[in-house]
């Protein structure tokens, strides 16, 4: 079982490659076989593939086979050692923000 931190780490190296990031946007549609995804973006085949098995590495997508075709979708558990680290500095920096209006305010009195 991979730790809290190597999840995130897979998650934000495999939202890092713009590519990648609009494979995902576009599954977030619904479900699409690899040559639909092809069909796309102006990448090979073979690039699609490697950014969807990046993807799924990082617990971002599933596929599932049916017959010769591949088809890739959302996987939402995966996103979220994601929301929970947004959710953690959410908190922090909500605080901070919070501590330097009061600061601010008493500058200003």
């Amino acid at each position: 079982m991979q730790s809290a931190a190597e999840a995130e780490n897979k998650i934000f190296q495999a939202l890092a490659d713009p590519s990648r990031r609009a494979i995902f946007e576009s599954l977030t549609r619904g479900e699409a076989a690899v040559k639909d995804l092809t069909a796309r973006f102006a990448i090979s085949q073979p690039a699609v593939s490697q950014h969807l098995a990046a993807l799924k590495e990082a617990g971002m997508v599933s596929s599932r086979r049916e017959g010769r075709h591949v088809y890739y979708r959302v996987e939402p558990s995966g996103m979220k050692p994601l929301i929970d680290w947004i959710s953690h500095y959410r908190a922090f920096w909500t605080e901070r923000v919070d501590r330097l209006e009061q600061l601010l305010d008493k500058m200003d009195q």
